[in-house]
């Protein structure tokens, strides 16, 4: 075995090893935002109302984003850069919102945790 074929067979697994990490952060974001979003009262005031929609596009976008990067075919790599990457500004946009309202601290992680991921796995695309 060359030490080309051994240098990409480890960038196919580091690759993969991102992928899923990334998903699987998407994953616990989803749940967070979408856990947070049950609990707002959607008859509440305006700022509990930001934080219910918040909460249900973030986990929609972290589950779009899930989903491609858990696809056995071949992904468009422009198209999942544009995933990553509307995926990571919707999950900094609710870290923000979340942050400062009471009980929302590991929501407001989760989508950081989520964003940080998405960042990084960018950064093994070409």
């Amino acid at each position: 075995m060359t030490s080309t074929s051994t240098t990409s067979q480890q960038e196919v697994i580091r690759f993969l090893e991102d992928r899923f990490a990334c998903a699987q952060a998407c994953t616990e974001c989803a749940r967070a935002c979408a856990l947070r979003a049950s609990l707002v009262d959607p008859d509440g005031t305006e700022d509990q109302e930001l934080l219910r929609r918040k909460g249900i596009m973030c986990a929609e976008v972290c589950d779009a984003t899930c989903r491609m990067l858990s696809e056995q075919t071949l992904v468009d790599e422009d198209g999942l850069r544009v995933q990553l990457e509307w995926c990571r500004t919707v999950c900094l946009e609710s870290a923000h919102v979340f942050d400062g309202h009471p009980a929302a601290e590991d929501t407001a992680a989760a989508c950081r945790a989520s964003a940080r991921a998405c960042t990084e796995f960018l950064g093994t695309l070409s």
